[in-house]
């Protein structure tokens, strides 16, 4: 595969862009009064305004030919039809898959993957659901007020991002905390505001072995013990994201309560699949539904 800079396209690119670094915006707006329409779409209720940017329609034009020249249509298929564009791990890549609302067959190695993802997105509603509205409590009773998701990565970022984004639309007397630092700090501070018998702790981890997150997950579990002297209510303030069954079992989760996603969902992508859990907490499953909605217009 022939490097992306050795190519005579991006060549040219770099050569345009020496030529225009100095064009002042004000100046690209008063030569062109169709500046803002030439430069921006709109799809449904989102403006994409890129007129703003240091462009022309040469710009443009070579962007294009970039894009062409790469085969960025080529590679875009195939990512949507499951063919395993992850050159690293041999994977398919397809968090498309999962804001697929028009549920048209979506194939991995012969099979459909609809089914699946559908089952977990009901099961993400029937929890959430129950939680949002009393019916599943901790322990002693009390309302789960609190969620703490422990998570690195995408396990954390994605749904940290949507939460602190989308907070006016957040339950009232709920609230969400994100731990994915190993300095013990992090959690301690968020454990300082919080209460066992009403806190809901979502462990997020594909393998249910990342060092950082068990780590973490098993100061909480130490820590919620401590408090409640009650080992086994463990099963009703931890719940996992996660595709190792086994071992999230040995660390107290019901099965009931472990969220599965796929070796093909990508951690920059993973807040459309079950990790995006937290979100669906805290700001509600319609909500979160929405999102995939939106995610799937684009």
């Amino acid at each position: 595969m022939q490097k992306l800079t050795s190519r005579a396209s991006w060549k040219a690119l770099e050569a345009h862009f020496k030529q225009i670094k100095d064009v002042q915006m004000r100046d690209m707006f008063e030569q062109d009064d169709e500046r803002f329409k030439k430069f921006s779409a709109q799809m449904d209720d989102i403006l994409l305004d890129f007129s703003k940017n240091r462009i022309n329609d040469e710009t443009f034009k070579l962007l294009c030919d970039l894009a062409k020249d790469t085969g960025v249509r080529e590679w875009r298929d195939h990512m949507f039809s499951g063919e395993p564009i992850n050159i690293s791990e041999f994977r398919p890549v397809l968090h498309t898959a999962l804001r697929n609302r028009s549920n048209t067959p979506v194939y991995v190695d012969g099979e459909n993957v609809m089914p699946k993802i559908n089952r977990v997105l009901a099961q993400i509603r029937y929890f959430t659901e129950r939680v949002r509205g009393g019916h599943l409590r901790g322990y002693s009773g009390h309302l789960i007020t609190d969620v703490v998701n422990i998570g690195i990565g995408g396990s954390d970022l994605g749904p940290h991002v949507v939460c602190d984004s989308m907070k006016p639309y957040a339950q009232r007397g709920m609230s969400v905390h994100f731990v994915s630092n190993i300095d013990p700090t992090h959690l301690t501070e968020i454990l300082k505001f919080v209460k066992p018998e009403s806190t809901l702790f979502v462990v997020s981890s594909k393998t249910f072995s990342t060092q950082e997150t068990m780590l973490n997950a098993k100061s909480a579990r130490d820590w919620f013990i401590r408090l409640t002297a009650n080992e086994k209510a463990v099963a009703r303030h931890f719940v996992a994201v996660t595709s190792n069954k086994k071992a999230a079992g040995e660390f107290g989760i019901l099965e009931e309560n472990m969220f599965e996603f796929w070796d093909w969902v990508g951690g920059r992508y993973s807040l459309w699949s079950a990790i995006g859990l937290p979100i669906a907490l805290y700001l509600g499953m319609d909500h979160f539904e929405e999102m995939l909605e939106g995610a799937h217009a684009m």
